[in-house]
């Protein structure tokens, strides 16, 4: 299979009305806001939308970029074999404004955060980087 040689991704700090943030459980990384890599042809708000609503079946209004992360480190695909790219990352804020929660094959369990709790739950420093500056 041929990787990509750089990776473009999103996320998204989702909020809903009562000012809860939307957070999924990744079957590899845990608990994480939703986003992923933009595809082919593809806007970075439609790239947010379309992931947001893939891993947690909710609609949302992109709001501000809020950070730009690039991860250099030297790590594997799932093949075991080929080096992942490097990734740049943009962050975004946004709001829910319809739908239901869902999970999928890369959301094992979605719910709504209060805002002051997803550091506790996010084991990733990366992930509690990309969250802390958003």
């Amino acid at each position: 299979m041929n990787y990509p040689v750089h990776i473009v991704a999103v996320g998204g700090l989702i909020e809903n009305e009562e000012g809860k943030i939307l957070m999924m459980r990744n079957p590899d990384r845990g608990w994480e806001i939703p986003g992923g890599q933009v595809e082919p042809g593809e806007t970075l708000t439609d790239a947010l939308k379309r992931e947001v609503k893939e891993e947690t079946g909710i609609d949302i209004q992109v709001g501000e970029l809020r950070a730009v992360h690039s991860n250099i480190a030297k790590r594997l695909q799932p093949d075991g074999v080929s080096p992942i790219g490097s990734i740049v990352s943009f962050g975004f804020t946004g709001k829910a404004v319809s739908g239901e929660l869902t999970t999928s094959d890369e959301s094992l369990e979605v719910k709504w955060v209060h805002r002051e709790n997803i550091l506790d739950i996010i084991n990733e420093e990366f992930m509690k980087d990309k969250v802390d500056i958003c």
